[in-house]
């Protein structure tokens, strides 16, 4: 007999003796075997962020009921997704934080002087409040030898850590630049009491490893109705419970610059545009100072088409082209795509992401980006059932109809509030959740392919690894550099990665957007796209793709050896540069200008 039976059977026995059953009945189900178990929630994979979000919206809808009415949650996570994301996120950080050195023992614990204290059981009395965080182990060091330590993990059990395991090419941290040399051996790393963190090798042996002081976050959406697939914010819940996807307010820099272009794009500038890449000075009393900004390296290049501004991240030309642009037309323009734009403040230096976001909130933007041009909004609850199994509310998402009357005018037909737009989603010909246009849909297309030209050939080459043509997207990296991005999509999904310290220290002089946030994002999508299809965006009509004088940004000749194709809007198509045609040019080849009006 089990505790549980002798309960049991005592419970059966009083029941007998009350008079609620027979002799047979007591005698029959005592006989039967015990097949109670505890009720209660299975939990299947880790999404401790997306869960808290959830709660606080219950708590938001239901008030304390929420904890009481038996509600069963349905979100839009999907599982696999998930486990790919905490994956993708604990190895970006462990791989930055070997860039930067062993900073030591988590903690020290020695034993005090003179003390009579059994060792093992003072040491096991402080592992025991210490979490397993993201699949590391703490461990106690009990012995330093020559060549190994004796370790001591919080269950009792006893281990080792060979020199070989990861002491070896431990590097002492000595700051976000520089590291010193391998030490020699385990004593000039280690002493007795220290607590140290392990994590299991390919051969199941103990290998040294660290909590990264870095932290990161990764949200994913799906394009077309702004569900979020994943998200996690940050090293592990158990080390913070802050949600740097959704509350982490940081910089975006060069992250928030496809904004920009996209307003231009819509505002009359094409991708031809010239815009000079040189020095500039400038006096801005909102600003406080002069202000002189730089492009990365500190080089310049003089006059420079927009696509290739983007493509290599020049910021001069990106203030130059916000100067042309007008702040207050940006600005507009940013709160139509679904960004909040309430405490933006109106200088120059938005050009450059100086205007701090969430991730989610960038992620956000980059959605209307990927989906053509429409404003959706991110939702994490799909639907909730009462206890009874009644549906009590169903998330009604702003959804991508391409099929559908597409009645929400756009930027170009006119200046309407975005509360305008949204509610002529409920004209004739479109639903009440459909989601409204607001960018301009050849101006997106454009503004796509730049996009992709920044996987093929800009900042954002680390991509080109997924072997896929459909990926667009853009790195960020602020001064310091204190914040490292990457947002990227494909038409399934749309992912942004962010790299930084919650104390807003640098991240070291070789770190960037590419080398910190985008391997992140790499090896999400990796994982995240690997059944889906490359998915070409078709032309929308009214695109001509033309070819043109790649200094100038002119119409080219048709004997221009160096001319390059590009995309234009019917309307916005270059002349001929006159100092470019040959003498004997006579009337143009006009099937070797135009490649196709679309």
């Amino acid at each position: 007999p089990t505790q549980g039976s002798d309960r049991r059977n005592w419970i059966l026995g009083r029941m007998l003796d009350l008079g609620y059953i027979s002799p047979a009945q007591q005698q029959a189900a005592v006989a039967a075997p015990v097949t109670a178990k505890l009720h209660g929630a299975q939990i299947s994979f880790s999404a401790q962020y997306a869960a808290e979000m959830a709660r606080q919206e219950m708590l938001d809808r239901y008030g304390m009921s929420a904890y009481n009415d038996g509600y069963r949650v349905y979100t839009t996570i999907s599982r696999p997704l998930q486990r790919v994301a905490r994956q993708a996120v604990v190895e970006g950080l462990v791989t930055y934080d070997r860039r930067h050195g062993y900073r030591g023992p988590e903690q020290r614990w020695p034993l005090p002087e003179g003390s009579a204290t059994d060792a093992e059981q003072y040491w096991l009395q402080k592992l025991k409040r210490i979490p397993r965080i993201a699949d590391q182990t703490p461990a106690v060091v009990t012995a330093v030898l020559e060549d190994r330590v004796s370790l001591m993990l919080a269950d009792g059990s006893s281990g080792e850590l060979l020199w070989e395991n990861g002491m070896s090419s431990a590097r002492p941290y000595i700051s976000e630049n520089r590291t010193a040399g391998p030490q020699k051996t385990p004593a000039d790393l280690f002493a007795e009491g220290d607590l140290i963190r392990l994590a299991s090798n390919e051969e199941d042996a103990w290998q040294l490893a660290q909590i990264p002081a870095a932290q990161a976050a990764l949200v994913s959406l799906r394009p077309d109705d702004g569900a979020i697939v994943s998200i996690v914010g940050g090293m592990g819940f158990e080390l913070s419970k802050f949600n740097r996807a959704t509350q982490a307010q940081r910089q975006p820099g060069s992250n928030f610059k496809p904004f920009l272009y996209g307003a231009a794009l819509e505002a009359g500038f094409t991708a031809a545009s010239i815009i000079n890449d040189a020095p500039v000075v400038m006096e801005d009393s909102s600003l406080e100072d002069i202000w002189r900004p730089e492009n990365d390296g500190g080089v310049f290049h003089g006059p420079t088409r927009l696509r290739w501004a983007l493509t290599k991240s020049r910021n001069l030309v990106s203030i130059r082209l916000l100067q042309q642009l007008g702040v207050r037309n940006l600005i507009e323009a940013i709160a139509r795509y679904g960004l909040d734009t309430s405490k933006f403040t109106p200088d120059l230096s938005l050009a450059l992401g100086t205007h701090a976001m969430t991730p989610l909130q960038v992620a956000t933007g980059y959605a209307m980006i990927a989906n053509g041009g429409y404003r959706v909004s991110p939702y994490l609850i799909d639907r909730v059932e009462s206890i009874n199994g009644e549906v009590v509310f169903q998330s009604k998402p702003l959804t991508v109809c391409r099929d559908c009357n597409d009645n929400v005018p756009t930027v170009d037909a006119g200046e309407m509030s975005m509360e305008e737009i949204l509610a002529r989603s409920d004209a004739p010909g479109t639903s009440a959740n459909t989601a409204p246009r607001v960018m301009e849909e050849r101006a997106n297309f454009i503004l796509n392919s730049i996009l992709q030209d920044v996987i093929t050939r800009g900042t954002g080459r680390r991509a080109l690894a997924l072997e896929r043509k459909d990926l667009a997207g853009k790195t960020g990296t602020t001064n310091g550099p204190m914040d490292a991005w990457f947002s990227g999509y494909n038409g399934d999904l749309v992912t942004t990665t962010w790299v930084g310290f919650d104390n807003y220290t640098p991240l070291g002089k070789r770190e960037f957007g590419g080398t910190a946030a985008l391997p992140i994002w790499i090896t999400y999508m990796r994982e995240a796209l690997k059944d889906s299809p490359d998915r070409k965006r078709p032309v929308p009509p009214g695109l001509v793709n033309v070819r043109i004088d790649p200094e100038t940004g002119a119409l080219a000749g048709s004997r221009q050896k160096n001319a390059i194709f590009e995309y234009f809007r019917e309307e916005h198509v270059p002349h001929r540069d006159p100092q470019s045609m040959p003498a004997d040019s006579g009337t143009q080849d006009t099937e070797n200008l135009v490649r196709d009006i679309f």
